[in-house]
């Protein structure tokens, strides 16, 4: 018998045995009825029929009672599953709740981030302009002391002390409470080396001149050296020293360097928002300092020009007679010799001096210096991603070898001066305080080696100089790390290989390199770190896009981007993110590809988005983007790539080369004309900054007011007002610039082209007024007579062409020519009696001249005692200090002298600007440096109040305006 028809088989569906029952189908439910038992029914058949009957009959009624069972299984598991379904259901709505307000709270915690970094800057605004209150309260306080009786000087000097107390609890309360500690001590690479640098020194003797020294007033820290905030009436006394351990009294605070409340260790930033890197520490770039002599001068100090100890020739003397090197003069003899590049050039001394004049005399620098007040001009020719606004107001660009941040509503600048050569490249930290900028390789020592910088935009600190020594070429391009808080920096060295480096830029003092590889064979036009993926970088430029992966040990792994069937563009130039995190680039040939995030494959093509290159991608902070190309259109996308509205750019301000967002919708943009515009697709482009584009040769400061004229290699010749600090009118007279000079009313401006050909201009309408011609050589120096009858022209063809005035019609009527020089023109100065004329040559010969006869003045006694109007000779006795030891005699390329004959500036091939005592005829004259160009310095000019000082820079295309403080 089956032991299928036992009757004694339990009939709950939970037994075991029925859980194991052979006939139990797959969807749960139960057969009685199989194959198997209907072959053993037949068989047991056979027996009998009474014996099928019963078979039957129990079968039956099992099947009915097993059926019953089966739907109530089945509508109790349909029951689960409606169940399970609902809850699931609920948990996705869960889910996508949950990811929304996670999204709201990322969204917050940026918006708070950014209303931090804005308190922070507006805190350290609010500590500026109290020091500034607490400087007139002490100006106020001198002022009275020095013109009150002895009784009130008491009372007065009593009550601005108590004034200045309440200032300086009210600076320290607010600078405890805002930053919670002050540092010990604020330094920064450069200082820390040339203190090192100056005490290996051990056998140097300090100078004997008094050095700068760092005094401690109401918690602010005060310099006397450049400044350069356009903005401040009056410069603040500011005596100080160099010793860095002494400035932990006077710096109040630190700010974190991912903007939270702590700093990170060995990163600390100040509580005061300073003018220029100047105003920071003692023997930063730009800052004069005196200095000892011998190996231990610093080069930006203030120094002596020639060793006392040396001879020339064998010839030695002592007491008033003796020699100099470079320099010689006998005891008997009423002139010197002065030795350029081997040759002697006789240099008469005034009658006057001839008793007492000592060629080992020291002659002191002048108790004034210099302080940077504007820079004109910005560099989108050859430059990509330099121009950012910060939460200051701020924005933040370069030109030449300094930093500039330009407020446009309080139309004021500060500025970074640490760089010693061009800067090439910028990165602003995702906390919008700090900076990092790299520079070109210079030639004139160690610290102008390739390196970068990274500083405090608040306080201009520099808080690391990263690889001094380890690049090869200039760093084209800079990246800090986005997800994660900006502890790393990416750069390309601009090297023949391409290097690609990775910095933990905090690490020791000059950073720690993580890592370098050679990145690719041609031109890297830029490198991001993505904003969302930790360690992955992408790097574009000819022929590349890479998408690289930095691992936990620092090592780099490189993925080529592919193009797949689509045509390769010989330039990916331009690259962005979307706020989900796909990458966004523009190309040569003005398509713009989205590649998906974490892939090296396109997602999405927009072909022929601009006509030729597309130079720059912003991404919005409304999820739009604008893109900017060499055909001078802004394009407006919105976030699926659509384009919304477009607005094209002036042809005279170039194409557009850097877009930035500024303020709300205001969008700042960089133009390869060196340019930069602000506005939006609405209102239009407005100029902001304008400048030239190629070489700067020429500069003439207006006689009466205070406006100057620059001419250069891009044929423009650009009228500027000093006071406003813009461009008063433009033009292209169609060649290039070698020379401008004002007449002395200052209606109109004589400016030297090609060939000989000069031309007259009216100041006011820009109307060419005459056209003359002199040989066929470029005229390269003009000067007026004082009287302004008299105008001389040095020309290239070793010529002075001297002309007759005529006044009322702008006419020149040709007296003559002078000839005698075997090279060309270089500088000409006039008597103030205006009868004699000087002139130096290229082979560095000075002669005179009477201009009316056009003859050479060969008597010595005639010229040895006379005025001169102007000092633009560079050879002369009024000069012989200015020339420092091993010097070529093309080494120095402009010099001028103040309306108050007080003091002398030059300028030299090395790119800096020095200020002597005004006549520096001892051999040793001590001056204070000043950098700000990065290319030779083609001209200097005092303008017309002798306050302020103009200087051009050559190659770097800048004008740089300097106040006398």
């Amino acid at each position: 018998m089956s032991a299928a028809v036992s009757p004694e088989q339990p009939s709950t569906p939970d037994s075991a045995q029925y859980q194991n029952n052979p006939y139990r189908n797959s969807n749960g439910t139960y057969a009685t009825i199989s194959e198997s038992e209907t072959a053993s029914s037949s068989t047991t058949s056979t027996s009998g029929s009474a014996m099928t009957t019963i078979n039957s009959n129990h079968s039956s009624s099992i099947f009915k009672s097993s059926s019953g069972r089966s739907s109530s299984y089945q509508l109790h598991q349909q029951h689960l599953r409606s169940a399970y379904g609902a809850s699931e259901e609920m948990l996705e709505t869960e889910k996508a709740s949950l990811v929304e307000r996670v999204n709201d709270l990322e969204r917050i915690v940026l918006e708070q981030k950014d209303e931090i970094v804005c308190l922070k800057s507006t805190l350290a605004d609010v500590l500026r302009r109290l020091s500034t209150l607490d400087n007139s309260y002490d100006s106020g306080k001198s002022t009275l002391e020095n013109s009150s009786s002895h009784n009130s000087s008491v009372m007065s000097s009593k009550s601005f002390r108590f004034s200045r107390n309440t200032i300086t609890r009210l600076n320290s309360s607010v600078d405890e409470k805002r930053f919670g500690r002050v540092p010990s001590r604020v330094t920064s690479s450069p200082s820390r080396s040339a203190m090192s640098s100056s005490s290996s020194h051990g056998t140097a003797k300090a100078s004997s001149l008094a050095q700068k020294a760092i005094h401690h007033s109401n918690g602010s820290l005060h310099s006397d050296s450049m400044s350069s905030h356009s903005i401040s009436p009056a410069p603040s006394p500011s005596p100080r020293q160099p010793n860095l351990q002494n400035l932990s009294a006077s710096v109040v605070g630190s700010i974190g360097v991912n903007g939270g409340g702590g700093g990170t260790n060995g990163v600390t930033g100040m509580g005061k928002r300073w003018s220029s890197t100047g105003d920071f520490v003692s023997g930063s770039p730009g800052t004069p300092v005196s200095s000892a002599s011998g190996n231990s001068i610093s080069r930006f100090s203030t120094k002596s020009l020639l060793n006392l100890n040396s001879s020339l020739g064998g010839h030695n003397g002592t007491g008033k007679g003796g020699s100099h090197a470079f320099v010689q003069k006998k005891e008997d003899d009423d002139y010197l010799k002065l030795y350029i590049s081997g040759r002697p050039v006789v240099l008469h001394i005034p009658e006057a001096q001839i008793s007492s004049y000592e060629t080992t005399k020291v002659q002191p620098a002048p108790n004034k210096r210099l302080r940077l007040d504007w820079v004109y001009g910005y560099r989108g020719k050859d430059c990509r991603s330099n121009l950012h606004q910060l939460p200051t107001g701020e924005m933040v660009y370069f030109v030449a070898a300094v930093v500039i941040l330009y407020n446009m509503d309080e139309q004021s600048q500060r500025h970074y001066v640490g760089h010693t050569d061009d800067v090439k490249s910028l990165a602003v930290h995702p906390n919008k305080l700090l900076v990092a900028t790299g520079q070109c390789g210079g030639h004139d020592g160690h610290d102008t080696l390739p390196h970068i910088r990274v500083w405090n935009s608040v306080s201009l600190a520099t808080l690391n100089v990263i690889g001094m020594g380890d690049f090869t070429g200039a760093i084209n391009c800079l990246s800090f790390s986005r997800a994660d808080s900006g502890t790393i920096l990416a750069a390309i060295d601009d090297s023949p290989d391409k290097i690609i480096s990775i910095w933990d830029w905090q690490k020791k003092e000059n950073g720690r390199r993580i890592t370098e590889t050679k990145c690719s064979v041609d031109t890297i036009v830029a490198v991001e770190f993505h904003p969302l993926d930790k360690g992955q970088i992408i790097t574009i430029g000819k022929n590349h896009i890479a998408f690289w992966s930095l691992d936990q040990n620092g090592m780099l792994y490189k993925r080529m981007g592919v193009f797949e069937n689509r045509e390769k563009p010989k330039y990916v130039t331009a690259i962005t993110f979307t706020p989900a995190g796909d990458v966004v680039t523009g190309d040569s040939s003005g398509n713009i590809a989205i590649w998906s995030r974490g892939t090296n494959v396109i997602s999405r093509f927009l072909k022929k988005i601009h006509e030729g290159s597309i130079f720059s991608i912003c991404s919005l902070r409304n999820g739009g983007f604008v893109s900017g190309g060499k055909d001078g259109r802004l394009v407006l996308l919105d976030e699926s790539m659509r384009m919304k509205a477009e607005q094209l750019v002036e042809p005279h301000f170039g194409a557009v080369r850097v877009v930035a967002q500024g303020k709300g919708s205001q969008l700042l943009i960089g133009t390869t004309k060196n340019c930069i515009l602000s506005g939006d697709f609405t209102l239009g482009l407005v100029p902001m900054v304008l400048g030239h584009t190629d070489i700067l040769w020429s500069l003439a400061s207006h006689p009466q007011v205070a406006q100057f004229v620059t001419g250069g290699r891009d044929r423009l010749l650009q009228l500027w007002d000093s006071l406003s600090h813009s461009v008063v009118w433009s033009k292209d007279i169609g060649e290039p610039i070698q020379s401008v000079q004002f007449s002395n009313s200052g209606d109109t401006i004589i400016v030297s082209g090609v060939g000989g050909r000069w031309m007259v201009f009216d100041t006011v309408t820009r109307e060419l007024l005459a056209v003359y011609q002199d040989g066929q050589d470029v005229i390269q120096t003009i000067k007026f007579s004082p009287d302004g009858n008299l105008l001389a022209l040095g020309s290239k063809d070793s010529c002075v062409y001297i002309y007759q005035c005529t006044k009322a019609a702008h006419r020149f009527s040709k007296i003559g020519k002078c000839t005698g020089h075997s090279s060309f023109i270089s500088h000409i100065d006039w008597s103030k009696d205006s009868t004699v004329l000087r002139t130096n040559s290229g082979d560095y010969e000075l002669l005179y001249w009477n201009p009316t006869l056009c003859r050479q003045i060969t008597t010595h006694g005639t010229v040895r005692n006379l005025e001169w109007a102007t000092q633009s000779c560079t050879v002369s006795f009024e000069t012989v200090g200015i020339w420092p030891e091993n010097f070529d005699g093309t080494d120095i390329n402009s010099v001028c002298k103040d309306g108050e004959e007080q003091f002398l500036v030059t300028a030299d091939d090395t790119g800096k600007i020095r200020l002597f005592s005004y006549p520096a005829s001892q051999p040793k004259s001590l001056s204070h440096a000043y950098r700000g160009h990065s290319s030779h310095v083609t001209s200097v000019k005092f303008m017309h109040d002798g306050v302020r000082l103009l200087s051009a820079g050559g190659m770097d295309t800048s004008v740089l305006q300097w106040r006398v403080v």
